[in-house]
């Protein structure tokens, strides 16, 4: 498989994989905490691989063998006021929800610490990839703060609000298997084949309608906010307007036909 590599940004690594881009949060000498210029980058990052249509799937991890993320840059925040503070916040959500509404799949391969805004960056990825040594947490409530990048909102939609307002409420850590058992990470594999079985997902799920795909990801995330009754209507919506697509003609055809179908995503 050709790799590329594009050094663009001065706190991240990016590397194309045919079509898949994997980003790397790249300071490992802070164990990849992210401060306000790094989630700049790691928003302008997202923006473009969105943005490129050469590009259909985005992998997101850290560099190094130690950690994914391993919170926000404590000495950024430890001086803000109030609406300072309000500030990074909203900053800091804006630019994970780029992960949650990418009409593209990004997936989390969570190499090691995943805590804070590391985790709540995580959360916001579609899925979500461990190797056997990483540890996610939301430990805020310890500091005096709370998650500020959209943890109390994804955490409990993710593994249940019992569950979740026990973890952050206790600032307790979990290791990969638990965070496996529990919902928080869709599976663990190898530490040294976390990043290219993260890719082969990604390129697993490329392999299918790309219309469909973003179908699938616009119907789950705008569902997830509504009742169930207007989530079905969305749903159908979607289904509608594929139905005069190209690509799920080709693809009912190519079923009946026995043979792999031809998506030109239109």
């Amino acid at each position: 498989m050709s790799t590329s590599t594009m050094p663009s940004y001065k706190n991240l690594r990016l590397e194309r994989r045919e079509a898949v881009t994997v980003l790397f949060v790249n300071r490992p000498q802070v164990l990849n905490a992210i401060n306000r210029e790094t989630l700049g980058e790691i928003g302008d990052a997202a923006r473009a691989f969105v943005a490129d249509p050469e590009q259909r799937a985005l992998v997101v991890t850290g560099q190094g063998e130690k950690a994914f993320i391993s919170g926000a840059d404590i000495n950024e925040l430890a001086p803000l006021g109030p609406a300072a503070a309000e500030d990074i916040s909203r900053f800091g959500q804006s630019v994970v929800d780029l992960f949650e509404q990418s009409p593209k799949p990004v997936i989390a391969a969570v190499n090691g610490y995943a805590f804070g805004g590391g985790c709540e960056l995580a959360l916001a990825c579609h899925m979500r990839l461990a190797s056997e040594n990483a540890v996610l947490g939301l430990p805020e409530v310890k500091l005096g703060i709370i998650p500020g990048y959209g943890g109390t909102q994804r955490l409990p939609r993710l593994v249940g609000p019992g569950r979740a307002l026990e973890l952050i409420l206790s600032a307790r850590n979990v290791k990969a298997d638990e965070a496996e058992r529990i919902g928080l990470v869709n599976r663990v594999v190898p530490r040294a084949t976390l990043i290219d079985e993260a890719v082969a997902l990604a390129e697993a799920i490329l392999k299918n309608g790309p219309l469909a795909v973003r179908a699938v990801l616009e119907s789950a995330h705008r569902g997830l906010d509504l009742p169930l009754e207007a989530g079905l209507r969305v749903e159908s919506g979607q289904f509608g307007i594929l139905a005069a697509s190209d690509d799920m003609h080709e693809g009912l055809k190519a079923f009946l036909d026995k043979r792999p179908a031809q998506f030109r995503n239109r």
